[in-house]
């Protein structure tokens, strides 16, 4: 590796920097990479501000891996560093996001630098004069200009969109909003929100608790009282201890009889941990242990330990099928049979920290296979609500994105896409809702059907709200 005169990284034959996998008679092995320049791996996007932590994403535009372990960045001082942990390495093509905001603040007017081990040593930069909005991404990756674009830490930009993607219309149902709750019931933190029929609603609080719903007779919804549930039951992990923070709920077609499924991004305060966890909901206890968990914190991009899974919906085998839906895995149409026992459907999940969603398929066996990757175009997900009767994608943000919500349906290409984005109904404040419900169309009466949404801040006492939206 040297240096030209003008000061860029140039090609060299230079010792590999990293270590390579290698397919051999069918062993993965490790191999000696082939000579890698510095300048192959490039700072892919940096995020400011918003529900993100402040993070630099780096890429690998070359041909062969680079081990970055102890590569540093740093903003625009050199007083303080983020040093990549030992073990680190970026495969061609490989996304790796980096959450700075513990070592150093990017600010409105600032810059992101990427320096070899020892700090000295420039490889990459970019400086900027206005906060993230809510990504500075380079199009096209590795190699193009930074722009404004959706936040897509840990995958390809989104280059086809810019300041966030498609501009929201007008919300499709009526523009009256109602509290849809008894006051100061639920308290704050009340998160994920699930209907199962017309009859129970499933709400995850972050406290580590699970809330079933019943009517109230005033439109609105009410703590059961029977087998345990007037206060919440508390969430433990499959070993029965633990704090889930409890931030995303959802069911299968088998309703709570094949278990209640609750999304969480840490135990307690804790380090992130990752994890769909199912919960039998037919006891009596005021307590429940998950049944099984499956942990995607490895899996998933590194985000803050306050911004991970905030949101779980579960779509049926079926309808993706039907719709076309291409498994990201092998590149060629989804086939539920090839992963044995699980749900019968796929798991979408949303990643708070950088405002994508990620399809799993959960397998009974605790097995786990990723199938899709969707950037949303915002700068959070905080819901997910799969709309069979129109068989829609809801992805919802919150008060940072001021209440928008968008609709993903499988395109042309078997991929999920935008097909539409709404601002909040007008007769809603701009509030911190982290828990969006859609009626079935058993209860359509005159073109129009009930949503809910769960406000995180319990703003005037109350945390649940209903609206509608036409069928």
């Amino acid at each position: 590796m040297t240096v030209s005169p003008a000061g860029r990284w140039r090609r060299s034959l230079a010792p590999s920097l990293a270590a390579a996998t290698a397919l051999v008679a069918g062993v993965l092995t490790v191999a000696p990479a082939q000579a890698a320049p510095a300048d192959d791996i490039r700072i892919n996007e940096v995020v400011t501000t918003g529900s993100v932590n402040d993070s630099i994403e780096l890429y690998n535009k070359g041909t062969a891996a680079v081990d970055v372990s102890g590569w540093v960045l740093k903003d625009d001082s050199s007083s303080s560093a983020y040093t990549i942990a030992s073990g680190t390495t970026l495969v061609p093509g490989a996304f790796r996001a980096f959450d700075v905001s513990g070592s150093f603040g990017l600010g409105s007017s600032d810059k992101a630098r990427l320096y070899l081990p020892g700090g000295s040593t420039l490889v990459d930069s970019f400086t900027w004069t206005s906060h993230s909005n809510p990504s500075w991404s380079r199009c096209a990756d590795g190699t193009g200009a930074f722009k404004s674009a959706a936040v897509t830490l840990g995958s390809a930009n989104a280059c086809g969109t810019s300041g966030g993607g498609t501009t929201p219309v007008a919300w499709p149902g009526g523009s009256t909003v109602a509290t849809a709750d008894g006051s100061n019931v639920f308290g704050s933190d009340l998160s994920g929100l699930a209907l199962e029929g017309s009859g129970v609603l499933w709400g995850a609080q972050n406290s580590g608790k699970l809330w079933r719903m019943v009517p109230n007779g005033s439109g609105g919804w009410k703590p059961d009282t029977a087998n345990g549930w007037t206060s919440g039951k508390t969430l433990r992990f499959t070993n029965g201890s633990g704090a889930p923070d409890a931030e995303g709920v959802t069911l299968t077609s088998a309703g709570a009889a094949g278990g209640v499924f609750v999304s969480s991004e840490r135990d307690g305060s804790g380090s992130s941990r990752l994890s769909v966890l199912r919960y039998d909901v037919s006891g009596t206890s005021t307590s429940l242990t998950a049944t099984k968990e499956w942990n995607l914190t490895a899996d998933l991009p590194s985000v803050g330990s306050n911004a991970g899974l905030e949101a779980v919906t579960w779509v049926p085998d079926s309808a993706l099928t039907a719709a076309g839906f291409k498994d990201a895995s092998t590149g060629a149409a989804y086939d539920p049979a090839g992963y044995g026992a699980h749900s019968g459907g796929v798991f979408f999940v949303g990643l708070e920290g950088n405002g994508s969603v990620y399809g799993y398929v959960l397998q009974d066996s605790g097995a786990f296979k990723k199938v899709a990757t969707v950037a949303s175009g915002m700068a959070g997900v905080m819901d997910l609500e799969w709309e069979p009767q129109a068989n829609r994608l809801w992805v919802v943000c919150d008060d940072t994105c001021n209440g928008q919500h968008r609709t993903f349906t499988v395109n042309a290409s078997g991929a999920f896409a935008v097909a539409a984005a709404y601002n909040r109904p007008t007769g809603m404040a701009n509030l911190n809702n982290e828990g969006f419900a859609v009626a079935g169309a058993a209860e359509c009466v005159g073109g129009s059907k009930p949503v809910y949404w769960s406000d995180d801040a319990n703003t005037g006492g109350h945390a649940i709200r209903k609206g509608s939206i036409s069928c």
